[in-house]
Order: structure tokens, then sequence, then C-alpha cells
């Protein structure tokens, strides 16, 4: 199931992630707050990515600007 809807919403799991990548996290990371299994967690954050909405660097993964404007709106 796609993370991101065809109207630019987002599932309540990718909803989590972003919230939770106000700061940089592992993907182990983000399981243990949400408790989530690391299945699922990867391939959201994987959709996430694809998005343009998170970016990876060295196993942390953050918001980029279009991650964290939809936090704010959000919010």
């Amino acid at each position: 199931m796609p993370c991101v809807k065809p109207d630019g919403t987002l599932e309540p799991m990718a909803q989590a992630i972003i919230r939770v990548l106000r700061t940089p996290h592992t993907a182990e990371e983000i399981c243990d707050y949400l408790r989530l299994p690391l299945y699922r967690v990867r391939s959201t954050v994987r959709e996430l990515v694809e998005a343009s909405l998170v970016a990876e660097t060295d196993g942390q993964f953050s918001l980029t600007g279009a991650g964290a404007e939809r936090v704010r709106h959000q919010a």
C-alpha cells in the first residue's frame, strides 16, 4: 500500500514516521519508538524517500524541506 495517496495525503503510518523524524533516526530507532515491525518501517521510509519527504545519510533518516513542511501542516 502506498504511503502517499493519489491526492497527496499521507497514510497514518507515514504521518507517524515523519513526526518521529523531526530529528534524525535509524530505521531500528523508529521501530522502537513506534513499536512497529522493521519491515513495515523500512518499506514506508523507502516510499517517503522516493516521494522526497525523507533523506538517508549514513543509515540515519531525516526530513527534507518538503517533509518538514508536511510536519508543520499536520500540527
